[in-house]
């Protein structure tokens, strides 16, 4: 029965009719037009800037941060399987991305008024950064949705690393423009390159670090409008109110069968903890440099420049071993590289490495002159090369293991998953971040979160 089952889902998956490659390409940017939100205000620009710029000191900052993102990953969490239902039942996903788009333009476009040293610009810095948080994880959700519709099963995988591949290169790209024409140092006026900063923006007041938001704002516009333009979208079905009252139905059903669905639970479950740790990990790794190494924006911008060059290459190659080997297979070797890659940097100082003592950086000397900026560099390049294959085997998996008639919903329930306690994260971070005054002690939490992640995982059949 289940070779005649196999053969049925092969000649079913012959018959459909995938769209052009224009199509798939055209997706495939949506991941490029998010990535410099993740890349610029989340991680290695503006998330830096705020903690020592904006904030009275790192450790504050980076609390802050924390209790920002706990706040709106908790929104997320509660719209996603909603809305997601709602998706499957009305068909459409293009108008929800449009929508959810708006919000990461608008609060994105917000950052600029984060001048350094003014503090009450804080409450609203951290409410716009909410917003834009909200916005672009919503969106993706219904662009993952997508996926089913254009490639067979057996490129899923390829697919979905080739999307995070693309986003790397897209955030690779939006750093070498930051760092090289527009934020210059205090100290030099100049940037990375050498050059005067275009459109004559003020180091002083920090404006290329700033200025990060609106190019955020502007470069998603300009990169999603192939995706809007080429790529097909789901026939509409039903209207929204409709929709909204079957999807609902659909959604309470599909949790109260989930507890017998032990493999899916299991699965879900497993993402909660360890995306939960990632972004954590992403989120607060620039913060963490700058407040261990006293790294500038050009030094942090230079680390996440080659963070994401090794994030491309982990995820295309981690779509290739997920076609080959299994999303699972590729999940949990991405999470034991971080597992280690976390553990490392824990034991990594401005004077040591691993409880070795090394030279501390020559002040005023070569970029990443001291041993242990260059071994944070490593290990950062490992968790850049982890992070992807990680990201987009996860939905690979899901893809693998959801009804493709509740596509939508499922993906707003793996993003609950990956939101629901993605505040706790951040907030243990925060918290713990402001009790010791530590950002080593804040960051510790995260090896837990993996360990729990992995042993989750050994309970998941993909199929």
């Amino acid at each position: 029965m289940a070779v005649i089952a196999a053969s049925h889902t092969r000649i079913a998956d012959m018959q459909q009719n995938y769209p052009p490659r224009a199509a798939v390409i055209s997706w495939i940017f949506f991941d490029w037009a998010t990535q410099p939100f993740f890349t610029l205000i989340t991680t290695f620009v503006f998330a830096p800037y705020f903690a020592t710029h904006l904030a009275s000191d790192p450790a504050n900052g980076q609390a802050l941060w924390g209790f920002a993102t706990a706040a709106a990953g908790l929104m997320i969490a509660l719209m996603s399987p909603v809305l997601g239902a709602i998706a499957d039942r009305s068909g459409r996903r293009k108008p929800w991305i449009a929508a959810f788009g708006t919000l990461l333009v608008i609060g994105s476009g917000l950052m600029w008024f984060g001048k350094p040293g003014d503090a009450s610009v804080i409450p609203q810095l951290l409410l716009a950064y909410g917003i834009a948080t909200i916005g672009v994880e919503l969106a993706t959700v219904f662009n993952n949705a997508m996926m089913p519709s254009l490639v067979p099963p057996d490129k899923i995988g390829r697919l979905s690393g080739t999307g995070w591949a693309t986003g790397y290169v897209g955030g690779i790209l939006s750093l070498i423009l930051v760092l090289g024409f527009l934020a210059a140092s205090p100290d030099t006026g100049r940037t990375l390159f050498g050059f005067m900063p275009l459109f004559c923006l003020d180091p002083v007041t920090h404006q290329g670090d700033r200025i990060t938001g609106p190019l955020t704002g502007i470069w998603f516009i300009i990169f999603v409008l192939p995706m809007f333009l080429l790529t097909p979208d789901y026939p509409a079905k039903r209207r929204i109110g409709e929709a909204l009252r079957e999807g609902l139905t659909e959604l309470r059903q599909t949790l109260a069968e989930l507890p017998k669905q032990k493999s899916m639970a299991a699965f879900l479950l497993a993402n909660m903890i360890y995306t939960d740790a990632l972004v954590s990990l992403f989120t607060f790794g620039g913060i963490y440099a700058a407040g261990t190494f006293g790294w500038n924006t050009i030094q942090i911008g230079t680390f996440g420049i080659l963070l994401a060059i090794a994030g491309t290459f982990g995820a295309w190659l981690g779509g290739k071993l997920d076609d080959k080997l299994g999303p699972k297979r590729v999940i949990a070797g991405s999470m034991l590289i971080l597992l280690f890659a976390i553990v490392a940097i824990l034991l990594v100082d401005m004077d040591s490495i691993l409880f070795i003592k090394v030279a501390p950086p020559t002040p005023g000397g070569a970029l990443f002159s001291g041993a242990a900026e260059r071994a944070y560099l490593v290990l950062g390049c490992l968790i850049g090369a982890a992070g992807g294959p990680l990201q987009a085997a996860s939905r690979t998996l899901l893809i693998r293991m959801a009804p493709k008639d509740l596509i939508a919903q499922y993906f707003g329930l793996f993003a609950l998953t990956g939101k629901v306690t993605s505040f706790v994260g951040p907030l243990l971070i925060g918290a713990i971040t402001a009790i010791t005054a530590s950002q080593k002690a804040g960051m510790a939490v995260l090896v837990v979160f993996f360990v729990a992640g992995l042993a989750l995982l050994t309970r998941v059949r993909e199929e």
